[in-house]
């Protein structure tokens, strides 16, 4: 049997494999009520049906710019074919995830050695398609599956246009964003683009323009270098617009406002955003357990003093003035503006008192918390780690799984550290790190909730980057020595 006969036979049995793993989660294992879902198939179904992008507030149906129109219009497609199912939507996204594993592929192959491209592609296409973090995210209705697609096919765009500048390409016509010998599009203009569409499901995604940005500065920092820097931005930022333009026009005539995106807090008509209760948190909160204990009960549920860790106050005075302000809450489930105001005091007194606490302490231990996570949210048998002895004596295979899937998220960052050392120099791999820092310490700076499944965007990168570990050194040696002898 010849090599290329291999290949596909293993591309083959790649795909399958991915395929079955998706089909598995959709079908054993799908999530229907979480977060946002039923909010998400609200928009689709009214958007479809009634023709209005939004839902129902106070008995009547209200035009909404509370969520990104990206991800509802994906399930409107689908409800417009199987009706309004969520299995539909579900098993769409296995497939979406499954092309998703080739573009990771494709990604791993240009950052790789002329020589251990086939190599590394298939390594990265079976790191991708046996990935259950993203696979278990196909049985949800939310925006993850769709937007880390897209920004693994803005990535390899990218990365793409980084490795043709850095060969000396020809130039492109800035006019027509088209490469001037071939008159094709430069991969700069479609990688904004495709990064519009991501922000048109997830409002961070134009995250990965400022990650490239911030390479391309670096590298093209000297005088003679800034007309292509300054084309490469021009170009990213129109093809980020476009995508902006029609939601944007259809809020200034709906609503009668300039959003390109979405509220800061997602609040509803009439809604006051908790910004004091929010930086209040921001102080202290890091672990996504204390999420579900005050964010998400906020409005909603009673939030007991006794709720909350001894981490949040940093004095007995302090704690005595949450307490009150929480009981009052707790006898109307409703938080006043006064209250917020009197949070976000206290949340102004504890940056002033502890300044590295809430701007470097608190983010990093967020980021930390974010990465090596066990990822079992959305799955039926998880246990906490700790305390190990009674965790075990309760319930074995919950804590066998839970322990299993947090070894196995740590192996992914650990591959990928390791090959984003043996391929550093190489093109493209500066953007791939640069974009999984800047959009982690973003979310763990400026996100109230830090979930664990905001970092799956990050995963192509992660797992394209795994993927150099089977380059070989050889080949990686070689590729440094010719790239450094240009």
């Amino acid at each position: 049997m010849t090599a290329k006969y291999m290949m596909r036979v293993n591309v083959a049995l790649a795909a399958m494999a991915g395929l079955g793993l998706r089909f598995f989660f959709v079908l054993k294992l799908p999530v229907t009520d979480s977060g946002d879902a039923p909010f998400y198939i609200e928009l689709a179904w009214n958007w479809l049906k009634k023709g209005v992008y939004g839902a129902v507030v106070e008995g009547q149906l209200m035009p909404l710019d509370t969520r990104v129109p990206g991800y509802p219009a994906f399930l409107a497609a689908i409800f417009s074919v199987a009706g309004n199912s969520s299995r539909a939507a579900m098993l769409t996204q296995a497939i979406v995830d499954l092309a998703t594993c080739f573009v990771v592929a494709l990604i791993a192959a240009r950052l790789a050695p002329e020589m251990s491209r086939r190599r590394v592609a298939l390594a990265g296409l079976w790191l991708a398609a046996l990935c259950p973090f993203t696979a278990n995210y196909t049985a949800v209705v939310l925006t993850e599956t769709l937007v880390t697609f897209l920004t693994a096919l803005a990535i390899l765009l990218l990365v793409e246009a980084e490795a043709r500048d850095t060969a000396n390409a020809p130039d492109f016509d800035m006019g027509a964003g088209r490469d001037a010998r071939k008159g094709a599009l430069s991969p700069w203009f479609l990688g904004g683009v495709v990064t519009g569409f991501g922000a048109l499901v997830r409002p961070e995604t134009p995250l990965l323009l400022l990650a490239t940005g911030l390479v391309l500065a670096a590298k093209w920092w000297r005088p003679v270098n800034w007309i292509k820097l300054a084309r490469a931005g021009v170009l990213m930022g129109v093809g980020l617009l476009l995508p902006l333009l029609p939601w944007a026009a259809r809020n200034m005539r709906t609503l009668h406002e300039t959003q390109f995106l979405s509220p800061r807090y997602l609040q509803m008509p009439d809604d006051f955003a908790p910004i004091g209760f929010n930086a209040w948190t921001g102080t202290w909160l890091w672990r996504f357990r204390d999420v579900y204990t005050t964010l998400w009960r906020l409005g909603s549920e009673e939030i007991p003093i006794g709720s909350i860790p001894a981490q949040a106050f940093d004095s007995p005075q302090e704690r005595s003035r949450v307490a009150d302000m929480l009981d009052s809450y707790n006898y109307t489930l409703t938080l006043s503006r006064e209250q917020d105001a009197a949070f976000g005091e206290i949340a102004r007194e504890r940056t002033a008192n502890h300044p590295l606490r809430t701007y470097v302490k608190i983010p990093l231990l967020r980021s930390l918390a974010m990465w090596f996570t066990p990822r079992v949210e959305l799955l039926p048998n998880s246990s906490p780690l700790r305390p190990v002895g009674s965790e075990w004596e309760d319930d074995r295979v919950d804590f066998l799984v839970t322990l299993g899937m947090a070894l196995l998220n740590a192996g992914y960052v650990i591959l990928a550290l390791a090959g984003a050392w043996m391929a550093r120099g190489r093109p493209g791999v500066a953007l791939l790190i640069v974009f999984v820092v800047v959009r982690t310490l973003f979310i763990a700076s400026f996100i109230e909730t830090p979930e664990p499944r905001y970092v799956l965007e990050c995963f192509p990168a992660v797992l394209a980057l795994a993927a150099q570990v089977f380059a070989g050194s050889r080949g990686g040696r070689r590729q440094l020595s010719s790239t450094g002898s240009g």
